[in-house]
Protein backbone atom coordinates (compact mmCIF):
# COMPACT_ATOMS: atom_id res chain seq x y z
CA UNK A 1 0.00 0.00 0.00
CA UNK A 2 1.10 3.19 -0.91
CA UNK A 3 1.15 6.30 1.29
CA UNK A 4 -1.46 7.89 -0.81
CA UNK A 5 -3.51 4.91 0.03
CA UNK A 6 -3.44 3.76 -3.25
CA UNK A 7 -1.75 0.14 -5.04
CA UNK A 8 0.52 0.22 -8.12
CA UNK A 9 -2.05 -0.56 -10.78
CA UNK A 10 -0.74 -1.98 -13.66
CA UNK A 11 -2.95 0.44 -15.85
CA UNK A 12 -0.81 3.32 -13.90
CA UNK A 13 2.38 1.33 -14.60
CA UNK A 14 1.91 1.02 -18.22
CA UNK A 15 1.06 5.13 -18.35
CA UNK A 16 4.10 5.75 -16.32
CA UNK A 17 6.42 3.60 -17.84
CA UNK A 18 5.32 4.48 -21.67
CA UNK A 19 5.42 8.15 -20.89
CA UNK A 20 8.67 7.81 -18.97
CA UNK A 21 10.12 5.79 -22.22
CA UNK A 22 8.93 8.29 -25.12
CA UNK A 23 10.66 11.27 -22.20
CA UNK A 24 13.44 9.89 -22.26
CA UNK A 25 14.24 8.90 -25.94
CA UNK A 26 12.95 12.43 -26.84
CA UNK A 27 15.24 14.21 -24.17
CA UNK A 28 17.93 12.23 -25.09
CA UNK A 29 18.05 13.03 -28.50
CA UNK A 30 17.25 16.52 -28.08
CA UNK A 31 20.65 16.64 -25.71
CA UNK A 32 22.87 14.60 -28.56
CA UNK A 33 21.59 17.49 -30.95
CA UNK A 34 22.28 20.49 -28.59
CA UNK A 35 25.89 18.95 -28.15
CA UNK A 36 26.29 18.31 -32.06
CA UNK A 37 25.21 21.18 -33.03
CA UNK A 38 26.34 23.75 -30.05
CA UNK A 39 26.23 26.93 -31.87
CA UNK A 40 22.35 26.01 -32.52
CA UNK A 41 20.76 29.46 -33.37
CA UNK A 42 18.27 30.93 -29.98
CA UNK A 43 15.50 30.66 -32.52
CA UNK A 44 15.63 26.64 -32.95
CA UNK A 45 16.92 26.07 -29.55
CA UNK A 46 13.74 27.90 -28.05
CA UNK A 47 11.64 25.81 -30.78
CA UNK A 48 13.70 22.32 -29.27
CA UNK A 49 12.89 23.08 -26.05
CA UNK A 50 9.61 23.99 -26.76
CA UNK A 51 8.49 20.95 -28.50
CA UNK A 52 10.58 19.06 -25.02
CA UNK A 53 8.26 21.00 -22.26
CA UNK A 54 4.47 20.56 -24.79
CA UNK A 55 5.54 17.00 -25.19
CA UNK A 56 6.13 16.32 -21.11
CA UNK A 57 3.45 18.42 -20.45
CA UNK A 58 1.03 17.05 -22.31
CA UNK A 59 2.28 13.91 -21.28
CA UNK A 60 1.39 14.71 -17.49
CA UNK A 61 -2.15 16.02 -18.11
CA UNK A 62 -2.96 13.11 -19.15
CA UNK A 63 -1.92 11.18 -17.01
CA UNK A 64 -3.50 13.08 -13.94
CA UNK A 65 -6.78 13.11 -15.88
CA UNK A 66 -6.18 8.80 -16.68
CA UNK A 67 -4.60 7.50 -13.51
CA UNK A 68 -6.66 5.95 -10.56
CA UNK A 69 -4.50 7.71 -8.20
CA UNK A 70 -5.09 10.26 -5.08
CA UNK A 71 -6.40 13.73 -5.57
CA UNK A 72 -2.57 15.11 -4.46
CA UNK A 73 -1.22 13.07 -6.84
CA UNK A 74 -3.28 13.51 -9.94
CA UNK A 75 -2.92 17.47 -8.88
CA UNK A 76 0.74 17.22 -8.71
CA UNK A 77 0.86 15.42 -12.24
CA UNK A 78 -1.80 18.34 -13.92
CA UNK A 79 0.36 21.50 -12.19
CA UNK A 80 3.83 20.07 -13.08
CA UNK A 81 1.94 18.94 -17.14
CA UNK A 82 0.04 22.67 -16.79
CA UNK A 83 3.60 24.82 -15.75
CA UNK A 84 5.30 22.70 -18.51
CA UNK A 85 2.67 23.61 -21.17
CA UNK A 86 2.64 27.00 -20.64
CA UNK A 87 6.23 27.51 -20.62
CA UNK A 88 6.28 25.93 -24.41
CA UNK A 89 3.56 28.06 -25.18
CA UNK A 90 6.33 30.79 -24.16
CA UNK A 91 9.14 29.26 -25.88
CA UNK A 92 6.78 29.40 -29.07
CA UNK A 93 5.15 32.75 -28.81
CA UNK A 94 8.24 34.45 -28.11
CA UNK A 95 11.55 32.58 -29.84
CA UNK A 96 11.14 34.89 -33.03
CA UNK A 97 11.30 38.19 -30.83
CA UNK A 98 15.23 37.92 -29.91
CA UNK A 99 15.02 36.55 -26.42
CA UNK A 100 18.03 36.60 -24.32
CA UNK A 101 19.84 33.36 -23.17
CA UNK A 102 18.88 34.23 -19.96
CA UNK A 103 15.14 33.61 -20.52
CA UNK A 104 15.52 30.56 -22.32
CA UNK A 105 17.94 29.53 -19.18
CA UNK A 106 14.94 30.01 -17.01
CA UNK A 107 12.59 28.04 -18.89
CA UNK A 108 14.82 25.33 -19.31
CA UNK A 109 15.86 25.20 -15.61
CA UNK A 110 12.12 25.71 -14.34
CA UNK A 111 11.01 23.13 -16.79
CA UNK A 112 13.79 20.66 -15.18
CA UNK A 113 12.80 21.51 -11.83
CA UNK A 114 9.23 21.02 -11.87
CA UNK A 115 9.31 17.67 -13.44
CA UNK A 116 11.63 16.44 -11.40
CA UNK A 117 9.69 17.50 -8.07
CA UNK A 118 6.71 15.20 -9.96
CA UNK A 119 9.24 12.27 -10.18
CA UNK A 120 10.51 12.68 -6.77
CA UNK A 121 7.28 12.73 -4.75
CA UNK A 122 5.75 9.72 -6.95
CA UNK A 123 8.58 7.71 -5.87
CA UNK A 124 8.42 8.58 -2.21
CA UNK A 125 4.77 8.27 -2.43
CA UNK A 126 4.54 4.73 -4.11
CA UNK A 127 6.73 2.37 -2.08
CA UNK A 128 5.72 -0.52 -4.34
CA UNK A 129 6.78 1.01 -7.36
CA UNK A 130 9.11 -1.38 -9.30
CA UNK A 131 12.47 0.68 -10.14
CA UNK A 132 11.68 3.42 -7.47
CA UNK A 133 14.83 3.88 -6.42
CA UNK A 134 15.59 5.20 -9.80
CA UNK A 135 12.38 7.18 -9.70
CA UNK A 136 13.36 8.90 -6.65
CA UNK A 137 17.07 8.91 -8.25
CA UNK A 138 15.60 10.53 -11.44
CA UNK A 139 13.76 13.04 -9.90
CA UNK A 140 16.63 14.52 -7.89
CA UNK A 141 18.90 14.77 -10.87
CA UNK A 142 16.57 16.57 -12.86
CA UNK A 143 16.02 18.96 -9.96
CA UNK A 144 19.77 18.94 -9.63
CA UNK A 145 19.86 19.56 -13.73
CA UNK A 146 17.40 22.78 -13.47
CA UNK A 147 19.09 24.18 -10.05
CA UNK A 148 22.75 24.19 -12.90
CA UNK A 149 20.91 25.77 -15.44
CA UNK A 150 18.87 28.49 -13.26
CA UNK A 151 22.29 28.86 -11.19
CA UNK A 152 24.69 29.48 -14.05
CA UNK A 153 26.09 32.18 -15.60
CA UNK A 154 25.47 31.26 -18.77
CA UNK A 155 26.35 34.10 -21.13
CA UNK A 156 26.27 32.35 -24.62
CA UNK A 157 24.02 29.96 -26.40
CA UNK A 158 26.37 27.64 -27.15
CA UNK A 159 27.20 27.47 -23.64
CA UNK A 160 23.75 27.12 -22.33
CA UNK A 161 23.36 24.45 -25.64
CA UNK A 162 26.04 22.51 -23.69
CA UNK A 163 25.03 22.38 -20.32
CA UNK A 164 21.68 21.64 -21.25
CA UNK A 165 22.59 18.81 -23.61
CA UNK A 166 24.63 17.05 -20.94
CA UNK A 167 21.68 17.35 -18.60
CA UNK A 168 19.02 16.33 -21.34
CA UNK A 169 21.35 13.02 -21.99
CA UNK A 170 21.56 12.22 -18.49
CA UNK A 171 17.84 12.67 -17.68
CA UNK A 172 17.14 10.86 -21.05
CA UNK A 173 19.16 7.59 -20.27
CA UNK A 174 17.44 8.18 -16.71
CA UNK A 175 14.10 7.73 -17.88
CA UNK A 176 14.71 4.65 -20.51
CA UNK A 177 16.01 2.70 -17.60
CA UNK A 178 13.38 4.13 -15.15
CA UNK A 179 11.06 3.08 -18.26
CA UNK A 180 12.47 -0.33 -18.07
CA UNK A 181 12.31 -1.07 -14.54
CA UNK A 182 8.20 0.46 -14.74
CA UNK A 183 7.59 -2.16 -17.18
CA UNK A 184 9.16 -5.10 -15.79
CA UNK A 185 7.08 -4.33 -12.78
CA UNK A 186 3.38 -4.67 -14.87
CA UNK A 187 2.82 -8.05 -14.18
CA UNK A 188 3.57 -8.14 -10.57
CA UNK A 189 1.05 -4.89 -9.56
CA UNK A 190 -2.11 -5.58 -8.04
CA UNK A 191 -5.06 -5.50 -10.75
CA UNK A 192 -6.68 -2.73 -10.83
CA UNK A 193 -9.82 -2.38 -8.45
Amino acid sequence: MSLSGSLITPRLLRALWQTALAWGVFALVLGILLLVWPTISIVVAAVLFGVYLLVSGIAQVVAAFGADESAGTRVLFFITGALSVVLAVLAFRNFGEGLGVLFLAIWIGVGFIFQGVSETVLGISYPDLPGRGWQIFLGVITVLAGMIVLASPIDSIVLLAIVTGICLIVVGIGQIVKALKLRSGIGRAAPAA
